[in-house]
């Protein structure tokens, strides 16, 4: 009996009831990662604390590696450029926030076993490089084109079907001029580090982490819709298997907070001094610009309008919010929502579906607010 991909590449499947995380979904934490949220206090995520999240290997490009980008298909005039060309051409830098597809995943009911991201799955970086249409306008895209296919160089298999990394735009995303989608050869001023797609890299403001294809070796333009994997099966909303579902898009808001305090080492839980606490965090949404964060103190039954920062002529990034707590000793459970321009806002309740993707349910920290130490207050 012969041996096939089916064999080492498992089905998707939801954890039975009271099923832990499994050794399958510790390996892919372990080798992607998210967030510390304390780092949220950074306006622009430093590289190694941004979130990362890689399909296959990472593929292994030393610095003086010729590397070379095909822009092909449905356009006049194909292309093929080196970095030095690239860099060559008109430039543009946007702070843009991503956010994985899959933030969330681990705390629905009942749980999509894939990598079990909590609220980490999230960064915010300043990325540099060409707008791709001024690439689509040099090669000259033909008038029956449909979607525009990019092709990362990781290489892999998933659900049995062997595969680079690939995912599409349409045509009127990938030549638009806002969202303005980048072919990043920089981020935070330096060159992209490998976990982050070195050397090139596909940035496109607004959507979820599943479009920014890495590794960026090929654009193709087509004159039919795309139907690879990474397109057609994976990141769709389906609420029952076999369903075509509705594609995986654009980020919806999201507000997180801060950790105020200290934490437990194991549960995260954080301790808390009575009296004024102030309460900071970002929120963020790729459909609309934020309008409004609020906070809660009460485990969602009262919400209180947050401060929030001007977006400083950032659309595509995330804003900082504050809001003044008084905290009373005690257990507390504080949550953060955002709403966005359309009236977009954060649920109560979890949106469930197959694959976990786009959970923007309101996040919990539990808190635990001391009582006040008698020597504080002056007493023998």
């Amino acid at each position: 009996m012969g041996h096939r991909l089916g064999d080492t590449s498992a089905p998707a499947r939801l954890a039975a009831p009271d099923e832990g995380i499994g050794r399958d979904e510790l390996a892919l934490a372990t080798r992607n990662h998210g967030l510390p949220l304390e780092a949220l206090r950074y306006d622009v995520t430093p590289p190694g604390l941004h979130y990362v999240l890689t399909h296959y290997d990472i593929p292994y490009v030393p610095e003086d590696t010729p590397w070379r980008l095909a822009v092909a298909g449905r356009v006049r005039r194909p292309l093929e450029l080196g970095l030095a060309e690239l860099r060559a051409m008109p430039r543009a830098t946007a702070r843009v926030t991503l956010e994985c597809a899959g933030n969330g995943r681990a705390l629905l009911t009942p749980r999509p076993v894939s990598q079990p991201w909590l609220v980490e799955a999230v960064g915010t970086a300043e990325w540099t490089g060409v707008p791709l249409r001024l690439l689509l306008a040099e090669a000259g895209v033909a008038a029956d084109a449909v979607d525009v296919v990019f092709t990362g160089a990781d290489h892999g298999v998933e659900r049995g079907v062997e595969q680079d990394y690939q995912r599409s735009l349409p045509v009127a995303v990938a030549t638009g001029a806002e969202p303005e989608v980048l072919v990043a050869y920089e981020m935070n001023g330096g060159p992209l580090p490998p976990q982050h797609g070195y050397p090139l890299r596909l940035v496109v403001p607004g959507w979820y982490g599943m479009a920014h294809v890495k590794w960026l070796r090929e654009v193709t333009v087509a004159d039919a819709p795309f139907t690879g994997f990474q397109q057609a099966v994976a990141y769709r909303l389906r609420q029952e298997s076999g369903e075509e579902g509705e594609p995986v898009t654009r980020i919806a808001p999201r507000a997180l907070l801060i950790p105020p305090g200290f934490p437990d080492f194991m549960s995260r839980a954080r301790v808390v001094r009575p009296g004024p606490v102030p309460l900071q965090g970002r929120a963020w949404s790729g459909r609309a610009p934020v309008t409004r964060a609020e906070v809660s103190t009460d485990a969602g039954r009262t919400w209180h309008e947050a401060e929030l920062e001007p977006d400083g002529g950032r659309p595509w990034a995330w804003r900082r919010w504050r809001y003044d707590w008084t905290a009373d000793p005690g257990e507390h459970v504080l949550s953060a929502r955002a709403t966005d321009a359309e009236g977009h806002t954060q649920p109560l309740d979890q949106h469930w579906n197959r694959g976990g993707f786009a959970n923007n349910l309101v996040q919990r920290v539990p808190v635990l607010c001391l009582e006040p130490d008698p020597a504080d207050s002056g007493g023998s």
